[in-house]
């Protein structure tokens, strides 16, 4: 397993948050995590990133606890719904901050930056790019390691409809590579269109885990208000 999650806690309140999560990841997976607002899908994948430091529990990526966090942070990228970018500098130099914070190659920089179609903008500061530009320079931004894993909060989230689908396509290359996926989504075609396999929260708790197929043929989905 690439990813071993065991008992992961972080409690906001009674119904908010993430209570005793077991699960495990192959890896190669691409899955969707799915629930109402509230629910823990970014606190898990928060926590997986680091971001936020769990009550209780544990977590193994490629047998390495995640509280190494020297040793794990070559290995995981996240993309956040907002991008944790620094505003006022320009798009190259935020690439050249990270790409020292991650050890990444000076070379890295330049492939971002051609793969995302981003020379045009390399010297224009983050603020005042598009959101669908802001998303592309995140994406690039957690791809400086090339990490095996990748992490998704709400990819699409305020994006227009052309940019979607070019999330899309970079998340079917992704995959298409052997990189292992976990992204957050309330859209029901991105989770028939992308997932191999659905993780549903509910008030913390893991409700469902199984194929789209499965999840849009289950009681849980039909009992559910959730959008997909």
């Amino acid at each position: 397993m690439q990813i071993k999650i065991q008992n992961l806690t972080k409690v906001y309140s009674e119904n908010r948050g993430l209570h005793p999560v077991t699960l495990e990841v192959k890896k190669g997976e691409l899955i969707a995590v799915i629930g109402h607002n509230g629910a823990g899908k970014s606190t898990l994948l928060k926590m997986l990133a680091s971001w936020l430091l769990p009550d209780s529990g544990r977590v193994l990526v490629d047998g390495i606890n995640l509280k190494n966090r020297l040793d794990v942070v070559r290995k995981i990228g996240f993309v956040p719904e907002t991008p944790n970018l620094f505003d006022f500098f320009s798009v190259e130099y935020n690439l050249k901050l990270f790409a020292r914070l991650f050890h990444a190659p000076s070379g890295r920089i330049e492939e971002i930056l051609q793969e995302f179609d981003l020379l045009p903008f390399r010297n224009s500061k983050v603020q005042e790019l598009s959101k669908g530009l802001r998303q592309r320079v995140s994406i690039g931004r957690s791809l400086l390691a090339d990490p095996p894993l990748l992490l998704f909060d709400e990819p699409t989230s305020g994006l227009d409809f052309e940019m979607t689908k070019e999330i899309y396509r970079l998340l079917r290359d992704f995959h298409a590579s052997g990189k292992t996926i976990v992204f957050t989504s309330h859209r029901p075609e991105e989770i028939k269109t992308l997932a191999t396999r659905v993780i549903m929260l509910h008030q913390g708790h893991v409700l469902f885990d199984g194929s789209p197929q499965e999840y849009f043929q289950s009681d849980v989905y039909t009992s559910t208000s959730l959008p997909c």
